[in-house]
């Protein structure tokens, strides 16, 4: 699955839920059920700046010039958020994630459920991950 189909796929549960807390309460659960890292792989080099809680994206990489992206956070709704953040950019190259443009995340409808900060985050994490394709 492409990194346009994974986001489509997001984009459908997240806009089937109708009650903004039941969609808090599937990015939560999202976190709980994505892997936790262990405190060596929290470094300063892969936290996000600008976010509320402590983020980290975790850079890793795969044959044929693919990364893959793992993610961690101390809050559960940014867990949830920056690892569906790094489902979506794994497996694509160094030139596929330079090239990605950001606006095709709208289809999440992540304006009208976070707060102006989470937003910010949000912001701060697809940055993060672009960093590493350049």
């Amino acid at each position: 699955m492409n990194a346009k189909e994974k986001l489509k796929r997001y984009g459908q549960i997240l806009n089937n839920i109708e009650d903004p807390m039941d969609k808090y309460g599937w990015l939560m659960d999202f976190g709980k059920n994505s892997i936790s890292h262990v405190d060596q792989l929290k470094l300063d080099k892969f936290e996000v700046p600008g976010c509320q809680t402590r983020t980290w994206v975790i850079p890793g990489y795969l044959p044929k010039d693919k990364m893959h992206f793992s993610a961690d956070s101390d809050a559960l709704i940014t867990k949830g958020l920056v690892c569906m953040l790094a489902d979506i950019f794994s497996g694509l190259t160094l030139t596929e994630i330079k090239e990605f443009d950001l606006q095709e995340f709208d289809t999440l409808h992540l304006d009208t459920l976070l707060t102006p900060g989470r937003r910010n985050g949000v912001h701060n994490m697809l940055l993060k991950i672009k960093s590493y394709g350049e």
